[in-house]
């Protein structure tokens, strides 16, 4: 039994004994029951076997590279960066010889406190610049599209935005994490590929597009899987399992990768480089509206096992710089890996498909003629 092993127990076992006290919690029950099983869940969420061991070693024994990939003369166009991980990233492409850093965010005043925190560390001025952009509203997603296609270069799109809401919140009429993880994330990544490619094709070059994604996709439930429109029920209040549905907005996005991936390779338009990267359990504020037990819980797990916010950045900056090996693929620690077993098993496969026609159809409804850009 190796240390990993030994550590994968003592944090998450240890949680459990003050909360098993309590006779009858099913929280703990169900966390102290896994040892016999394939799976356990904790809430809504559903643990694959041996999950726990790959994500401590990945962690806490696993060492993510610095980047030192020249992005010297790029354009680098990056969503969710006035704080975390987005942040970070966008520090290192300016630190990497980027030539213009174009930061997506919901807030103009807090981009531009980005803009000033990333000069200061960098020494460098002029090079960073914000955009507004809220993937809230398909209207402004649009707009800031329309505003990339002006670019005279866009060699790297990182789609780094994203929330996880433990209520159910209506938007553009869906559930709120499903629009701005998925739907909205997607519209932007459909309409920024002819910017891409025009972008590659003038400067003899394969742009990438990256799509943060997580681990998280292997926990979830996923019970709307077995309706007949997904999407339609994803957006249905009385049967929405709100706990799960951040799981189920990053398994949505892999299960889409996985199939656009193949169709942009299929095109006889100019190449990009599609990618997801899992960026580790990182000190950042996506769980900011976690509830109990998370809420409680995930700050003591930061503490003994999380990712700095800086560390878990490389991993964005080595999806944008990665080759055409790790086109349409899932990246853990900088290195393609394949997804959740389900994701690859028959039903998964099934699904799959019908979550890219069903998530098509509804992108042409929101702009018409977006799925040519394919």
């Amino acid at each position: 039994m190796g240390p990993e092993t030994h550590l994968m127990k003592l944090l998450f076992q240890l949680p459990t004994v003050p909360v098993a006290l309590k006779k009858g919690n099913a929280f703990a029950a169900s966390l102290l029951d896994h040892r016999n099983g394939t799976r356990f869940n904790m809430g809504a969420l559903n643990f694959p076997s041996g999950f726990f061991t790959r994500f401590v070693r990945s962690q806490l024994f696993t060492k993510i590279p610095y980047p030192t990939h020249s992005f010297a003369g790029q354009t680098i166009l990056i969503t969710g960066a006035n704080v975390g991980l987005g942040l970070e990233a966008a520090r290192h492409f300016v630190r990497l010889g980027a030539a213009r850093v174009i930061l997506g965010c919901r807030s103009i005043s807090k981009g531009e406190a980005a803009v000033t925190d990333i000069e200061n560390s960098t020494q460098c001025k002029g090079v960073v610049e914000v955009w507004e952009v809220d993937l809230s509203s398909y209207k402004s997603v649009k707009a800031f599209c329309e505003q990339a296609t002006k670019l005279d270069r866009l060699d790297v799109v990182v789609e780094n935005a994203g929330i996880a809401i433990p209520v159910f919140e209506e938007v553009e009429g869906m559930e709120s994490t499903i629009t701005v993880n998925v739907i909205s994330t997607f519209l932007m990544a459909l309409l920024l590929v002819p910017v891409l490619r025009a972008s590659g094709m003038k400067h003899k070059t394969t742009p990438n597009l990256v799509i943060v994604s997580s681990d998280a996709h292997e926990q979830a439930s996923f019970k709307e899987q077995s309706s007949p429109e997904i999407f339609k029920t994803l957006a249905t209040p009385s049967t929405a399992l709100q706990p799960d549905r951040y799981n189920v907005s990053k398994l949505l996005e892999i299960l889409v990768i996985r199939s656009l991936g193949p169709d942009l390779s299929a095109s006889s338009k100019p190449k990009i480089i599609l990618n997801t990267p899992h960026p580790g359990f990182c000190h950042s504020d996506l769980m900011r509206h976690a509830v109990f037990p998370l809420n409680a819980l995930s700050p003591i797990a930061k503490l003994i096992i999380g990712r700095s916010t800086e560390e878990g950045s490389r991993t964005l900056v080595a999806s944008a710089c990665a080759g055409e090996d790790t086109h349409g693929c899932y990246m853990v620690d900088c290195e393609v890996q394949e997804p959740s077993a389900w994701v690859r098993s028959g039903k998964g496969v099934e699904t799959q498909g019908r979550v890219y026609k069903e998530l098509l159809e509804i992108l042409e409804g929101i702009e018409p003629g977006v799925t040519g850009n394919i």
